[in-house]
């Protein structure tokens, strides 16, 4: 357990010092409120209208594939990096890896996910 006294220390300090800076900016800091202040502001313009108004959930299902076969690709670099030493194991074994992606892919193109309306 000595060898993870590092580790621990690290954290105990990065924690630390998230809690000194928020308390000390919160002690310290300026606490003017108007009006003006608390007006909601987005990249200088005014805003306009109510901000909770539903969109579609397209948007939301593009952004979560994106990130999920974004993901899977990053899985392939460290196999690209060492496939010499994997030999034909690891080549199997990706073969495996991209016919489970493809699988998946072919799947949210049946069901229409990337389709828009």
């Amino acid at each position: 357990m000595i060898e993870y006294l590092p580790i621990l220390f690290m954290f105990v300090v990065a924690a630390g010092f998230v809690v000194f800076t928020m308390v000390v900016t919160h002690l310290l800091g300026p606490k003017r409120k108007s009006k003006i202040k608390l007006e909601t502001f987005e990249c200088g313009i005014e805003s306009q209208g109510n901000a909770r108004l539903p969109f579609s959930i397209k948007y939301f299902l593009v952004a979560i594939l994106f990130v999920l076969f974004d993901v899977e690709v990053i899985f392939m670099y460290p196999w690209a990096v060492n496939f010499k030493q994997l030999g034909l194991a690891g080549l199997l074994e990706m073969f495996a890896f991209i016919g489970f992606f493809l699988i998946g892919f072919f799947y949210i193109i049946k069901k229409g996910a990337l389709k828009w309306e």
